[in-house]
């Protein structure tokens, strides 16, 4: 299924699986942030999650200071959240968690 035809589920409604999770204020996201012990951890979760979007070819939005990464997601083409993102969000808690990350 291509990303333009994925339907739009909404954030409250993938927001329950989703420990740590929150709706994004203003628009229809949801957003975390990661903390990790240092640089390089952070960037190691980036360069991860980096190379698992481009497979699915859906990409966060996302910035990083030092050890925090913060990150929204949601599908642009669908208008809000989809599976996709509930997907790439289950992921990141994965790769964040074998990195030592923590939600902040």
């Amino acid at each position: 299924m291509s990303e333009s035809s994925l339907p739009r589920l909404g954030a409250q409604a993938v927001l329950g699986g989703l420990p740590g999770w929150r709706a994004q204020e203003g628009r229809d996201a949801i957003a975390k942030s990661f903390r990790f012990d240092d640089f390089n951890a952070a960037f190691g979760f980036m360069a991860r999650v980096a190379l698992h979007a481009e497979k699915l070819d859906h990409h966060p939005e996302w910035s990083n200071v030092y050890n925090r990464v913060d990150v929204v997601l949601a599908t642009h083409s669908a208008g809000g959240v989809t599976d996709l993102d509930a997907r790439m969000a289950r992921f990141m808690d994965e790769a964040a968690a074998r990195l030592g990350g923590a939600a902040t």
